[in-house]
């Protein structure tokens, strides 16, 4: 899930430009991304959390969405980062934690703190507001290779010695 939200975010990006930022409804469904990622690693590899952040995700989508779309600013300053900052370091720490996970599953890991950065470049430009050295013209120029690399750890890390391919074989036997 989490993969194919990124997938059509990507695409309104490049389609719609990024005006569609300043949108509650696509921070919204941005949201989805690192929870549905996290919610599927703690399924699948912390199965002593899943119940709870099955909640926690629950929670979270909600408290984005009413907070976001409600235009209640305050509220929102806490929902996304602790929702969507939390489940974001759970896609990018837990890969590395991961008992039981393929030998290349890591890579899901690294593709978590690529998204990481280019989401909090992203979030400081749409605040008007410049991070480090990342204008929003060096935000635009890293952002498209930025996403490459991203989705390309993503995928070793899903299908090459990675889950899919993990799960299948564990299936079969």
């Amino acid at each position: 899930m989490g993969f194919a939200v990124l997938l059509i975010s990507g695409l309104l990006l490049i389609f719609l430009g990024m005006g569609i930022l300043a949108s509650p409804y696509v921070q919204t469904v941005a949201s989805l991304i690192p929870l549905g990622i996290s919610m599927g690693l703690a399924e699948e590899y912390f199965p002593a959390w899943k119940k709870y952040f099955k909640w926690f995700a629950v929670i979270g989508f909600l408290a984005i969405a009413i907070t976001s779309i409600g235009g209640m600013d305050s509220l929102k300053k806490i929902a996304v980062p602790l929702f969507h900052g939390v489940s974001g370091l759970v896609s990018f720490i837990g890969p590395f934690y991961a008992k039981g996970a393929p030998k290349g599953f890591f890579r899901v890991g690294i593709g978590g703190l690529l998204i990481g950065l280019g989401g909090i470049a992203l979030a400081f430009i749409t605040m008007g507001k410049q991070l480090l050295f990342f204008s929003p013209d060096s935000v635009m120029l890293i952002l498209t290779p930025l996403l490459f690399l991203m989705t390309g750890a993503y995928l070793l890390g899903f299908t090459k010695n990675g889950y899919y391919l993990h799960k299948n074989n564990r299936e079969a036997r």
